[in-house]
């Protein structure tokens, strides 16, 4: 049964939709069976498989409102064993017809049951804010992975997302531990870098929540979505796509699996 995990932060450009497209392919790489749900109505991670958004016809949308099965929407990727979900614009006004709902905070879950025996890991793309698609996708969520951008406001904002995923756990009896904290767009040689990795210990007071693996500031990473591609398909050399395989293997490892390649 896959391990569902919650890719989460409140702050645009931290890298989010980088590291689920490109975590999830690297996984399938490694041999796991992979699903990405993406939450997210800028529908970022759908364009970065090459999906083109606004000419899809079930998605996250139609799935929320129950207008289509999870399975239904699924589509096939050019990287065998790795799915999608797609999503546009139409989700933006989901959040208003799920308060609707009784149960709203559920709806998610409910939709992927079932689905989660097919696949080893499935990853959801959270959308940047602490609304209700956020709430669904925590309550659904075995897990959560926080990117932290390497910058002197790494840190701001964080007490409220953490204080979201506590309140989910104890009001709405939903747990979703911290898998990891990803720091992105990170240069170790300059200070600024070395000084936001040391305010991340201090912050979680724990190093085993910080991923081993950082991820670099590389331009292939901004360039591979244009071209509609995960980078580890748009330039396997890249050290961009080195680091997201490392974080694979890191994660297979933590998980006790091995990764066949």
């Amino acid at each position: 049964m896959a391990e569902i995990i919650a890719i989460l932060n409140q702050k645009g450009g931290c890298g989010k939709t980088t590291t689920a497209v490109n975590l999830a392919a690297a996984l399938a790489i490694y041999g796991k069976k992979v699903l990405v749900v993406d939450m997210d109505p800028q529908g970022n991670a759908t364009t970065g498989f090459g999906i083109e958004k606004n000419e899809v016809t079930r998605t996250i949308y139609s799935v929320l409102t129950g207008e289509s099965t999870l399975q239904d929407a699924v589509l096939d990727t050019e990287i065998l064993g790795l799915d999608v979900i797609p999503s546009n614009i139409a989700l933006s006004g989901a959040e208003i017809e799920l308060s609707k709902e009784v149960g709203y905070h559920t709806i998610l879950d409910l939709a992927m049951e079932g689905v989660s025996e097919g696949y080893d890991y499935i990853f959801i793309d959270v959308p940047p804010s602490l609304g209700i698609l956020t709430i669904n996708c925590l309550v659904a969520a075995d897990s959560v992975i926080i990117p932290i951008q390497a910058e002197f406001y790494a840190l701001e904002g964080m007490a409220d997302l953490l204080e979201a995923i506590q309140l989910v756990e104890t009001r709405l009896k939903s747990p979703s531990p911290i898998k990891g904290i990803l720091l992105t767009l990170y240069d170790s040689r300059t200070r600024l870098g070395r000084d936001v990795y040391n305010n991340v210990k201090e912050y979680f007071g724990a190093t085993e929540y910080i991923f081993k693996t950082t991820i670099p500031r590389n331009v292939t990473l901004a360039e591979a979505p244009s071209h509609g591609k995960p980078c580890i398909i748009y330039d396997d050399e890249s050290s961009g796509s080195h680091a997201y395989l490392n974080l694979a293997k890191e994660i297979i490892s933590r998980d006790g699996s091995e990764g066949n390649k």
